[in-house]
């Protein structure tokens, strides 16, 4: 529920009304603003309605929020977040561009790797210390020796780090080492998961899962958030359809449809919607037309012996023509890279 106060009332209404609001064992939001000051109230709708806030002296408007995910809701917040990773904003103006491999696999893989994709453009690293594999026998990171690697990397070439955690019991050792913390497309409606890394401190990017409608990677984002987290961006990263020429069907219609419903930044991974690496560039300029806040990428040094994803990994002379393209289409879409 928004509730709206009026201009002229007094100073202490919105303590006296955030006071009732946890007083009835529901969540309150102060949103103060240059002309008006916004509360919220989360929880369930029948204690809410009991509360009559609309006949409050004080109160202008009281309207429902109708999405079932509220804090993600535009209709809670109008403006758009811009989440900071590192001091790298992901939103408002500026492309944000995620890339580096699919994990650490040494010092050195991982070292040139970033260095190429740092001086193509890249504004952050991402790789896997811990990898979901469908497969038991396929390699699943090196945990936190991985990480360390990690972390000097991009200190070392001054490249905020993003990482995927997997396990609730990794959550406080993953963010302590990374600046922003990965949900992947596995792990999208793993509840405590999500209450765990909500919790944690750090901007998340969460992952759309295989299978999962708009709604539902919305509510996860919901978990997320209703722990304590607004710094959280979306990615788009394909989901499983009837196709199986491509590794996943790349949902571009989701980019403008969730950033109607939703405040928070959102960013495309054409790697792992097309699972091949010739349609990459082609569905990362794609994304950017859509609307997307960013992109995230694979590239590794040579992926023809990478450990894992070689094949929708670019090389770095890929990515550099990749980024050198997406130039002119951030231009007409009104962004920077």
């Amino acid at each position: 529920m928004i509730i709206v106060l009026k201009p002229e009332a007094p100073a202490e209404t919105a303590e006296r009304l955030i006071a009732r609001i946890k007083d009835a064992g529901l969540q309150p939001l102060h949103m103060p603003g240059a002309e008006r000051v916004v509360l919220g109230a989360l929880g369930d709708e029948r204690v809410l309605a009991e509360l009559a806030l609309d006949s409050d002296p004080a109160v202008e408007s009281v309207k429902p929020i109708l999405a079932p995910y509220k804090l993600v809701s535009r209709e809670l917040q109008a403006h758009d977040t811009v989440v900071d990773i590192g001091g790298v904003s992901v939103g408002g103006d500026r492309l944000a561009v995620v890339a580096g491999p699919c994990a650490v696999e040494s010092a050195d893989q991982l070292h040139e790797t970033a260095a190429a994709v740092k001086a193509a453009g890249a504004t952050l690293l991402r790789a896997g210390a811990y990898k979901p594999r469908t497969s038991p026998y396929g390699f699943s990171g090196h945990g936190l020796e991985g990480l360390k690697i990690l972390r000097e990397v991009g200190d070392d070439l001054g490249l905020p780090i993003v990482t995927e955690v997997m396990d609730t019991a990794d959550v406080a050792h993953v963010a302590e080492a990374a600046d922003c913390l990965q949900i992947g497309a596995r792990n999208m409606q793993n509840y405590a998961l999500l209450r765990a890394v909500g919790a944690a401190g750090r901007p998340v990017l969460l992952k759309r899962g295989l299978s999962a409608t708009i709604q539902e990677w919305l509510l996860a984002a919901e978990y997320l958030m209703a722990a304590g987290n607004s710094q959280v961006i979306l990615c788009e990263r394909g989901i499983r359809t009837f196709e199986p020429a491509t590794r996943n069907t790349l949902d571009l219609n989701a980019v403008p449809y969730v950033k109607l419903k939703t405040h928070l930044p959102v960013v495309v991974d054409p790697s792992h919607g097309t699972g091949i690496r010739d349609l990459v560039p082609a569905m990362s300029l794609a994304g950017v037309a859509a609307g997307a806040d960013g992109l995230m990428i694979e590239v590794h040094r040579d992926p023809a012996v990478a450990l894992s994803d070689g094949a929708q990994s670019l090389y770095p002379a890929q990515f550099e023509r990749l980024m050198a393209a997406l130039a002119p289409v951030a231009a007409a879409v009104g962004r920077q890279l």
